[in-house]
């Protein structure tokens, strides 16, 4: 990881701008693409101020057209541009699916490498912001049965800043997953300047050796809160943030549950099918020997997100989370 030296405190929000900012001064190929970027900066400003620096073939405004902006970004993915596409929310992106899946992660073997499509998709995601229907969905599992595509989620901005940049500058296509919770739910340590976060690579966010809690997004806190609790009574966690859904750090995650034995999951999608599942395998084919309790998962339901007045009954919290951390240490 190459770090500048000075540090300044920053909003997830506020450090994904400083990404783009950075890329678009560094790399004249990179493209700022998608609806309301422009003028407006972004649904969620993500792009304030960038349009006025760089003007209109550099932040490019778009009609509301999640299949048109990804297919187009493809094609100039392909001719020597990195395009950056903002999909206002992530329930609004399944228009676009068919590229993706059809497309952009078969390029690559399509041409035998002839081609490779350099494409950040950036997707605010998630759940508890009150937010209306389809603007809350956590259905990141649905990419991550896709070869060819790297599914990106930071829970820091000093990581959201750093994974930005080494997602664009990476020659394949990436899901880039912003826990809309965490835009402006308090700020961090961030370096000036350019730096990259490999991907792929999970983070222990804290050391323990009684039980391992795996997370991302903004379910990270949520771990986090929960291990500070445990301690009080004595139970110290591994909090291990993935940060990177595909491909998984493997390695990190047979190293924490060999070290505990136990494991705990936690993500705010629904129960079946979620990525907790295939860290369940890992932990199974890498690890099963060394278990000393079943593996408990913490989850949100297997229905939509509910509106506003269920929404945090939905959602894992500290409660369920300490939980579930006793009860594994009980069995």
């Amino acid at each position: 990881m190459s770090i500048a030296v000075n540090m300044k405190k920053m909003t997830m929000v506020q450090a994904i701008t400083e990404a783009l900012k950075v890329m678009l001064e560094e790399d004249a190929s990179t493209l700022v693409i998608g609806e309301d970027v422009g003028r407006n900066g972004g649904v969620f400003r993500a792009t304030d101020g960038l349009f006025e620096l760089f003007g209109d073939d550099r932040v490019i405004d778009t009609p509301l057209a999640e299949s048109g902006l990804i297919g187009t970004s493809i094609g100039l993915a392909m001719n020597g541009f990195k395009p950056v596409v903002e999909i206002q929310f992530l329930g609004f992106i399944y228009p676009g699916f068919n590229q993706l899946i059809t497309h952009a992660t078969r390029i690559r073997t399509r041409t035998q490498s002839r081609y490779t499509v350099p494409l950040t998709i950036r997707v605010p995601y998630g759940a508890g912001v009150r937010a209306p229907e389809i603007h809350s969905d956590s259905t990141e599992a649905l990419f991550t049965h896709i070869p060819g595509l790297k599914v990106v989620v930071p829970s820091t901005p000093h990581d959201a800043k750093g994974m930005l940049i080494s997602s664009i500058k990476d020659p394949d296509p990436v899901l880039f997953l912003e826990p809309m919770k965490m835009y402006r739910s308090g700020k961090g340590d961030v370096p000036t300047g350019s730096y990259t976060i490999p991907l792929g690579k999970a983070y222990r966010r804290r050391k323990g050796e009684d039980v391992s809690i795996f997370a991302w997004g903004a379910m990270v806190r949520i771990a986090e809160k929960a291990a500070e609790t445990a301690a009080k009574n004595g139970i110290e966690c591994d909090v291990i943030d993935l940060r990177t859904l595909y491909p998984l750090d493997k390695e990190m995650i047979a190293e924490s549950v060999q070290k505990t034995g136990r494991a705990v999951i936690i993500h705010e999608a629904p129960s079946s099918g979620g990525v907790g599942s295939e860290v369940i395998t890992i932990i199974n084919d890498t690890s099963f020997l060394y278990m000393k309790a079943p593996i408990k998962k913490v989850t949100g339901y297997d229905t939509p997100v509910p509106l506003f007045t269920l929404e945090d009954d939905y959602l894992p919290d500290e409660k369920k989370v300490v939980r579930a951390i006793e009860e594994t240490v009980r069995f």
